[in-house]
């Protein structure tokens, strides 16, 4: 009774722990995008992608428009959308970051960034908000926009969320380039590319990972050398030549860019005839020794 009372225990603080975590971090980035939008973005009069980009657009053909209302009231429809179309939870974390989005975006004012050069000031804005929409991206929600179209139009016809992305922003900058010239629009392209590096950055890491397999007649030795000197799990795969039609084991490791030198060159001391393969990882989660470890 005692451990089955505990268990349970253990399971509620963990639910309301992932809660605060996920509602932190919603709550963290939507007020970091928001003061990039408006110290830099909209004082620079430059263009943004996704209902954001619309609402910017509109704020600046007529300034009554609130940007954080219109966002508002235009993710009502997706919401519902999303809803019996997309995860109950990854929805319910949505609804609140678009309204806590929505809520910031217009009660939140700050002075805006003295830069005179547009593109620094895109540059800066794409950084800026780049690492708010990013740290929202870490939890299990979203702040609303094209996320819920995105993953809908993947979900009901298989439109790779990349596409409805690029073809969303393509329109929007269009059109913000016909009502505000070639040039702002080019600036945004500056500014949504930065923008985009930024969350990638964010929701990889900075230190990425590299995948390994080795293919060497001496398996064991180079094994060896990854446990005890880089420090590295082994994983054996089971392999076999297509030419010669030898079985033999593969190692599978994963290592960092600052070891990854040195492993190529043990490899390689080891056998010359080595074959490797090296590819790039975003994440890479799982036990090593027998305890939880994230590489």
């Amino acid at each position: 009774m005692k451990s089955w009372t505990t268990r349970v225990r253990h399971l509620l603080h963990r639910d309301w722990k992932s809660l605060g975590v996920n509602l932190g971090l919603i709550v963290t980035g939507s007020v970091i995008f928001v003061l990039g939008v408006h110290a830099v973005l909209i004082p620079q009069k430059l263009l943004s992608g996704g209902i954001v980009g619309v609402a910017v657009i509109l704020h600046y053909l007529f300034p009554s428009v609130d940007v954080g209302l219109f966002y508002l009231v235009s993710n009502i429809p997706l919401m519902g959308l999303g809803w019996f179309s997309i995860s109950r939870r990854f929805m319910g974390y949505t609804l609140f970051g678009m309204l806590f989005f929505s809520l910031a975006a217009s009660w939140l004012k700050v002075p805006p960034v003295a830069l005179s050069d547009p593109l620094l000031a895109a540059v800066l804005a794409g950084v800026w908000c780049g690492l708010g929409a990013g740290i929202v991206l870490r939890s299990l929600g979203s702040a609303g926009g094209l996320d819920i179209l995105a993953v809908y139009l993947n979900v009901r016809w298989g439109i790779r969320v990349g596409v409805t992305y690029m073809g969303a922003n393509a329109l929007i900058l269009g059109m913000g380039g016909y009502f505000f010239g070639l040039e702002k629009a080019l600036f945004s392209i500056v500014y949504v590319y930065a923008s985009s590096r930024v969350v990638d950055a964010v929701l990889v890491g900075f230190n990425r990972r590299k995948m390994v397999l080795i293919m060497t007649s001496k398996v064991q030795e180079t094994a060896d050398f990854i446990l005890h000197h880089i420090h590295r799990g082994v994983t054996f795969l089971k392999g076999k030549g297509g030419y010669s039609g030898e079985d033999r084991d593969v190692i599978l490791t994963v290592t960092t860019l600052t070891e990854l030198p040195k492993l190529k060159e043990a490899i390689f001391r080891l056998d010359p005839q080595s074959f490797v393969i090296i590819n790039d990882t975003l994440e890479v989660l799982g036990k090593r020794h027998g305890r939880l470890k994230i590489y």
